[in-house]
């Protein structure tokens, strides 16, 4: 096994222990919700009902119609979607009476411009009343809880804000200009009916866990409508009207008792218990060990005390000088000495250069008495830079095509050691004749061992 296999194996055996350790883990709590666990382990819907006042003013300021506003009572009800434990969507519906009037000692809202209905004509208003139904949807977000730290939220913060439609009927008195001047009108909308407009209401409020499925809300709602008429004064118009509501209200969390309210869910609290389960920190310690274990291993695998490129554990010759030339067993390599030279008629030339090279029977793995002819070869073409052709032969035993192969392969090996003794690897042809070309006779075995050859043709 080399180190890059032993390092995929060792990357797959850790994934696949941290994947035992998660289910180890999540099948020891069942029961237990789990902060990745989705919101199916939670009870996510409620219902609420809630009753508090009304005002046409609002906390954070703005213009009114009138200079004295009145408390009255509101009412509504409520249905809710918690999608996580600090988000959700409301269904609001809520009706009630909003009413205003000039304030003390002042004889009348001026109007902007007559108003006219039911063959009254008003000029100054002193008083309005509005019954009010609407309808919302909006987003709840809690922001903040002060239980935190408690593990289990008791108390949470929140924000919410939406749109809707709001059906409202203004009723209003004043003086009017029938012909007797100071006495009192009423006027309604002319056949009764109520004028729809659409509504943002905007709102914080608190709430506190009484137990596992009740909770108490207080909470306060600004509501922009979106017209001037819900008082039935169009004193400052384009200005819009607006109305505040302040209430106190129950809610109930549905679905089964077995399962918590998503909304009271605290996350971290839940992840420390998970981390804190004994079974998963006796996991997480044992693979710890064996993660060192591996790395220790691997450490082992890697030292090499010799420093040859070939790691202790598979040196088979350890403790190799430095600067050894040694195979993949670590074990020094011996290279033949170089044939000496002898005069020839043309100079000097290497003994026994480019003599045939023998092959044993069915291989064409080199022989190392062939060494020698091949350095004297080697070194006569990289010092006179000829060409040479180098001319593959087989036996006759086996079919000509595998015989053939034969013949090149044996070729293809005299080639690779020239070129890795340095000799230029385009200088070098090589061709196979397989088992034709025989030098010897084939039908007897010393016949057969000449034929077995590489030939050079310079």
């Amino acid at each position: 096994m080399n180190y890059s296999t032993l390092k995929k194996t060792v990357a797959l055996s850790v994934a696949s222990l941290m994947a035992v350790v998660a289910v180890k883990a999540q099948d020891a709590a069942k029961p237990t919700a789990k902060v990745f666990g989705g919101s199916g382990q939670y009870n996510t819907w409620s219902i609420g009902i809630n009753v508090g006042a009304t005002s046409p003013t609002l906390a954070t300021g703005g213009s009114s119609d009138f200079n004295g506003n009145l408390v009255r009572l509101g009412y509504g009800v409520s249905l809710r979607k918690q999608l996580a434990h600090s988000f959700g969507l409301q269904l609001d519906v809520r009706g009630g009476r909003v009413d205003a009037n000039a304030g003390d000692g002042v004889p009348g809202q001026i109007a902007a411009k007559p108003f006219v209905g039911d063959g009254v004509t008003m000029q100054r208003f002193v008083s309005s009343s509005s019954s009010f139904w609407q309808g919302s949807l909006s987003a709840v977000v809690n922001v903040a809880t002060i239980d935190f730290l408690r593990r289990e939220n008791s108390v949470n913060f929140f924000l919410n804000a939406g749109a809707g439609l709001a059906m409202y009927k203004p009723n209003i008195k004043g003086y009017g200009t029938n012909g007797t001047d100071g006495t009192w009108e009423e006027y309604r909308t002319a056949d009764g009916s109520a004028i729809k407009e659409l509504v943002i209401p905007v709102g914080v409020g608190v709430k506190f866990k009484m137990s596992d499925r009740t909770a108490l809300n207080l909470g306060y709602t600004e509501n922009f409508i979106d017209g001037d008429n819900f008082d039935g004064v169009r004193k400052s118009y384009p200005t819009k009207d607006h109305y505040s509501y302040g209430y106190v209200g129950l809610e109930w969390t549905l679905g089964s008792s077995s399962k918590p309210s998503l909304e009271w869910v605290n996350p971290v609290a839940m992840m420390y218990d998970e981390l804190y389960d004994e079974a998963l920190r006796k996991e997480v310690a044992a693979l710890k060990g064996r993660v060192t274990n591996v790395e220790n291993a691997v450490n082992d695998l890697k030292k090499d005390s010799d420093g040859d490129g070939v790691a202790d554990q598979f040196d088979k010759c350890p403790n190799t000088p430095a600067g050894t030339v040694v195979d993949g067993s670590g074990c020094a390599i011996v290279f033949p000495k170089a044939v000496e030279a002898v005069s020839t008629g043309n100079g000097m030339a290497p003994a026994e250069a480019y003599s045939a090279i023998q092959f044993e029977f069915d291989s064409s793995v080199l022989r190392t008495s062939s060494y020698p002819v091949l350095d004297a070869t080697s070194a006569d073409l990289r010092a006179s830079g000829a060409k040479v052709e180098l001319d593959g032969f087989a036996s006759s035993e086996g079919t000509a095509a595998h015989n053939l192969a034969l013949s090149k392969d044996r070729a293809n090996s005299v080639k690779t050691y020239l070129v890795n003794s340095g000799v230029d690897s385009k200088k070098i042809k090589v061709k196979a004749y397989g088992e034709t070309m025989p030098i010897a006779d084939n039908s007897t075995e010393e016949g057969r061992v000449l034929n077995r050859r590489v030939q050079f043709k310079k």
